[in-house]
C-alpha cells in the first residue's frame, strides 16, 4: 500500500509486547497477595508452562541468560571443557559456557534455515579425539526448531549433553522420524531447554526465563542453584536440623529467582499463547505470499512447518540501505545477530573473520522486520510496500 494512502499512527518495531486488561488484573491480584516472591504463583507458572511444552518439570528464573548459566552449572561445565554452539545467536548462548570457565567452539549454519548445521557439528567432532567435547547448545533460531532427534543421535555417539536454547520458540515443533510433532523444550531429546520471557518474546513477564527438563535429578539441582545453593528439603539435609528455621547452603548458587507478580503476568500471557502464535504464523504466511512477488527479497526458512516465528527475517543486497530507509518511514527493523565469533570478546579468544563464511554472508544481508500479534494487516501491508519500494529502486539503480 503506497505511503501516500496509509501512514502508521505508531512506530513499527520488529517486536512488541501485548499487554491486556487481563494481564494487568493478574499482576494487580498478585501484588495484593501474601507473597511477592517465592510464593505459590511461581510453582503454578512452572506447572502450567511444563504442561504447555510437554515437559515433566520447569524451573522459573530471572531471565534467559540466568537459565543458560544454571543449565551449565547443573551439567557441571568445568574449566577447560569444550562445548559446541552456533555463531548465529545472542551471545548468552555461548557466554554461559564461559561463565563456568569452559571453551566455546562454533559450527557454521545452514544458510536456508539459519540453524546450526549438524553435518558441520559432526565434522568438528570427528576432527578431535572422542571425549574432547562435552556438550552441544543448539538454538531454535527465529522460532524454527532444530531437529533434536538428529542432534541427540549425534550427541549420544560422541558422549555430549544437550542444552536446547528455545528462547525464540515456545509452541514451535519439529517432525521426528516417526512423523510425530516434538515440541520445543519437551525434554524428549535435550537434557535441558531454556526459554526467555523478555517483552518481545511470545510470552512476556518483563524479564524472566524458564528451564524445562524430564530429569528429576536436574530439576531438584536447578531449584537449589536458583536460590544460593540452599535447600530446606528434609530429605536433602546433611545434618540434623536445629529447628523449623534450619536450611543448608550445600553449594555455590545464585539468586536467580523470578517474583510472583512476574509469574502472574506469565500465567496470564500463557493462557493466550496459542492465540498469539497463530497470529504470528498468519502474518508470516502473508509476508511469504507478498515477498514471493518481490525480486531481490529472500525469506529465511520460508514456509517451514512448526516455525514459531519469534522473528521474520529477510535477506536483501543492501541491508544497511534498507534499514536506514525504513527508519525514515517509522519502521524499526533489527539485525539478528552479529555473529558471536565476531564480537571483540570472542575475537580476543582467537576467532576471526572468515572462520564461518556462511553465517558471515547471512549477517551481511539479514534484517528482522515487524512481526508481533498486534501488528495489523494494514500496517503489515505498509511494511511490505516500503520494502518493495526500496528494493525495486535499488535493483533499478
Amino acid at each position: 500500500m503506497p505511503e501516500s494512502i496509509f501512514h502508521p499512527t505508531r512506530p513499527l518495531p520488529y517486536g512488541r509486547q501485548h499487554i491486556t486488561e487481563a494481564d494487568v488484573a493478574a499482576v494487580t491480584a498478585a501484588l495484593h497477595a501474601d507473597y511477592l516472591t517465592q510464593g505459590p504463583t511461581v510453582a503454578e507458572f512452572e506447572k502450567q508452562f511444563a504442561a504447555y511444552v510437554g515437559a515433566r518439570y520447569a524451573v522459573a528464573v530471572s531471565n534467559g541468560t540466568a537459565a543458560l548459566h544454571l543449565c551449565a552449572l547443573a551439567l557441571n561445565v568445568q574449566p577447560g571443557q569444550h562445548v559446541v554452539t552456533t555463531p548465529l545467536t545472542f551471545a548468552a548462548s555461548a557466554n554461559c559456557v564461559r561463565y563456568c570457565g569452559g571453551e566455546v567452539h562454533f559450527a557454521d549454519i545452514d544458510p536456508d534455515t539459519g540453524l546450526i548445521d549438524l553435518a558441520k557439528v559432526r565434522a568438528l567432532l570427528e576432527a578431535h579425539p572422542k571425549g574432547y567435547f562435552t556438550g552441544l547448545i543448539p538454538v531454535d533460531f527465529a522460532g524454527l526448531a532444530v531437529n533434536l532427534e538428529e542432534a541427540r543421535q549425534l550427541a549420544d555417539e560422541f558422549g555430549l549433553w544437550i542444552i536446547e536454547d528455545s528462547c525464540h520458540a515456545p509452541g514451535g515443533f519439529f517432525i521426528d522420524s516417526k512423523g510425530e510433532k516434538q515440541r520445543c523444550g519437551n525434554g524428549q531429546f535435550a537434557d535441558l531447554a531454556i526459554f526467555s520471557f523478555h517483552p518481545v518474546k511470545h510470552i512476556a513477564t518483563g524479564e524472566g526465563g524458564m528451564i524445562t527438563t524430564n530429569s528429576e535429578q536436574l530439576f531438584h539441582h536447578l531449584l537449589r542453584l536458583r536460590t544460593h545453593g540452599i535447600t530446606r528439603d528434609p530429605a536433602d539435609l546433611r545434618r540434623e536440623p536445629d529447628g523449623g528455621w534450619y536450611m543448608e547452603m550445600q553449594e555455590l548458587g545464585y539468586n536467580y529467582r523470578l517474583p510472583d507478580f512476574n509469574c502472574a503476568l506469565g500465567l496470564s500471557q500463557l493462557a493466550r499463547a496459542d492465540e498469539g502464535l497463530a497470529r504470528r504464523r498468519q502474518l508470516a504466511a502473508q509476508y511469504d505470499a507478498a515477498f514471493a512477488q518481490v525480486p531481490g527479497v529472500t525469506v529465511l526458512a520460508h514456509g517451514r512447518p512448526g516455525h514459531a516465528y519469534h522473528l521474520y527475517v529477510i535477506e536483501v543486497a543492501d541491508r544497511k540501505g534498507l534499514y536506514d530507509f525504513l527508519k525514515t518511514r517509522q519502521i524499526f527493523a533489527q539485525v539478528h545477530y552479529i555473529p558471536v565469533h565476531r564480537m571483540p570478546y570472542y575475537e580476543g579468544l582467537g576467532w576471526r573473520a572468515g572462520d564461518f563464511p556462511l553465517v558471515e554472508e547471512y549477517y551481511a544481508h539479514c534484517l528482522s522486520i515487524p512481526l508481533f500479534p498486534t501488528l495489523t494487516d494494514e500496517e503489515q501491508a505498509y511494511v511490505v510496500a516500503c520494502i518493495t519500494e526500496f528494493v525495486t529502486a535499488d535493483n533499478a539503480g
